[in-house]
């Protein structure tokens, strides 16, 4: 190879080191832009889902009260807590938030027995004491086991569904497949890739999300009595989420705002007005 030939071959040479550097550089600027990104992505449930695993107690409720056991389809067996309906009277499922377990739902499910409803306090896979880990699919299952065992316990009694949050997102779900004859959401949001960007604006959540609970859109389908229960300081689901479930909500429909009530008060979660409320509208929606 003569001079001008090995030149030609040198300067080549660092071009293509120079490419690839370039290159090399870009790839590290992209790796590091989307690292919080991927991390995101890769740890998203654990950001959505905050179970307390332990396993709790049914004598915390009282007598009357006992503790179920019901197998998903999916091979699960989940606990639950029970309390059968006076005669006449309907039953509740409740589906509890992303976060605690049923124990956290004592005075709700004390409350709601107290005038004569039928109660089951569920806990989804991965929370208390229950195999498996939350997931939007998980969860939809094992609201269907839920509701499937409730009917073989109390055979005749009108199923009322009663979602909390995340619950709501859940029992939504299952309302738009398997109707019950009235549906009570409290603080419920639109869907979970508005939730997301509510509280981190700067992410792209929508990209990213494998849980997406669509329940604005899924909502329109239900034409059951449903009744929506929001506090107007809630921090956690703003409340003109609910109100816009409230609004695309197709059949009878109620709305109840608590007045200062934030996502965990206790006057929004199992106060007397929310009780009195949810009493008042299951027994209306689900007489004869």
């Amino acid at each position: 190879m003569g001079l001008a030939g090995r030149s030609s071959a040198i300067v080549g040479e660092v071009m293509a080191t120079r490419s690839r550097r370039k290159a090399l550089g870009a790839l590290v600027v992209l790796i590091v832009l989307l690292a919080p990104a991927i991390g995101l992505w890769a740890a998203q449930r654990r950001l959505i889902y905050f179970p307390d695993r332990r396993a709790p107690s049914v004598e915390v409720m009282g007598a009357g009260w006992e503790e179920v056991a019901f197998d998903t389809t999916d091979g699960l067996t989940l606990r639950a807590w029970y309390r059968a309906p006076q005669v006449g009277q309907p039953m509740v499922v409740v589906f509890s938030g992303n976060a605690g377990n049923r124990a956290d739902r004592t005075s709700l499910g004390s409350g709601l027995s107290a005038a004569g409803l039928g109660v089951l306090l569920t806990d989804y896979r991965g929370y208390g004491g229950n195999p498996g880990h939350p997931t939007e699919d998980g969860l939809a299952t094992d609201a269907r086991a839920a509701v499937a065992f409730v009917r073989k316990q109390a055979p005749g009694h009108p199923l009322a569904y009663l979602g909390e949050s995340l619950g709501a997102a859940v029992a939504v779900e299952l309302a738009s497949v398997d109707p019950p004859a009235a549906l009570v959401l409290r603080s419920p949001f639109t869907s979970m890739a508005a939730m997301g960007r509510a509280h981190y604006p700067w992410l792209p959540v929508g990209l990213l999300l494998r849980d997406r609970y669509p329940s604005a859109k899924r909502i329109r389908s239900v034409r059951v009595p449903t009744l929506v229960v929001a506090g107007d300081a809630d921090s956690i689901v703003p409340i003109s989420q609910s109100r816009e479930i409230f609004a695309a909500a197709p059949g009878p429909k109620q709305l109840l705002v608590i007045p200062g009530a934030d996502h965990n008060d206790p006057n929004l979660i199992s106060g007397p007005e929310m009780i009195d409320a949810v009493t008042a509208f299951v027994t209306q929606a689900t007489a004869p």
